[in-house]
């Protein structure tokens, strides 16, 4: 029966505007002419627009329909004022703090390339290397919020990038773990969680190897190789709740369909 509502509950489409939003821009008082809508206002149509795959004009008409539905005493933003303001508006996005601890999951991928030029290049020269970007997010393992994002060119490997990932993360917010795979298992990364006074949550590279000096990080990690090597991967993973990384990695395909 719960699978049953489960199934019908992925059909249900819940928006709502919260009446007490700023909708229209303040008076700032100097001369010409004031914005009509906040960058909030901008932001909800543009969101919209993206997760439904609608063009600027088809977004203004499908706001305003909602808007009637609430029973709001809003308009919504034409054509001309969002493909205006959608270049300069800075996107807002409230945080939600955790309550006992952050624990982080760390992921990437890779992104095509897409634009003109692209496609020119694809039609007129085949044997034309397509270009990548790589994208890095660290998620809230309890709430799946976004809360650090790096986009970089595909010559920049993982553990290049956890630092500035780490240090998007607010310096009031505890971050008690940090996940990942692999790929990060290298003395920098170690030691960047270290200093965070954080536990790292990464598993060996094969044939991994102890290191030699006596930092903190690398003391743990020559610990966790012993104690691998005693107990097996899977019961570490399990031990140590590794498959919480899934997590990520299913935030990360959601991110790619937006993408489609």
């Amino acid at each position: 029966m719960q699978s049953h509502r489960a199934l019908i509950n992925r059909g249900n489409i819940s928006i709502w505007f919260d009446p007490k939003t700023q909708w229209y821009a303040h008076s700032k008082g100097k001369h010409g002419r004031n914005q009509t809508y906040s960058d909030s206002a901008i932001q909800c149509c543009l969101m919209i627009k993206s997760l439904f795959r609608m063009s600027l004009r088809m977004v203004t008409g499908f706001v305003q329909s909602l808007i009637k539905l609430c029973g709001l005493d809003w308009t919504a933003p034409d054509y001309s004022t969002l493909c205006r303001r959608q270049k300069h508006i800075d996107v807002s996005i409230n945080y939600q703090k955790s309550n006992d601890g952050l624990h982080l999951l760390v992921d990437s991928t890779g992104l095509k390339f897409l634009g003109e030029a692209e496609w020119k290049r694809k039609k007129h020269q085949p044997e034309y290397r397509r270009q990548w970007r790589k994208l890095h997010i660290g998620i809230d393992a309890e709430t799946l919020q976004i809360l650090a994002v790096q986009l970089t060119t595909n010559n920049v490997s993982d553990s290049q990038v956890l630092g500035d990932l780490l240090d998007q993360i607010p310096q009031d917010e505890q971050i008690d773990s940090v996940y990942t795979d692999g790929a990060y298992d290298t003395k920098h990364c170690r030691q960047v969680i270290s200093d965070l006074d954080a536990h790292a949550v990464i598993p060996l590279r094969k044939n991994a190897k102890p290191w030699k000096d006596k930092k903190t990080s690398s003391l743990e990690r020559n610990e966790l190789l012993r104690t691998v090597k005693h107990i097996g991967r899977t019961l570490w993973k399990k031990w140590t709740g590794y498959h919480r990384r899934s997590l990520v990695e299913t935030k990360m395909y959601c991110i790619k369909l937006l993408g489609d």
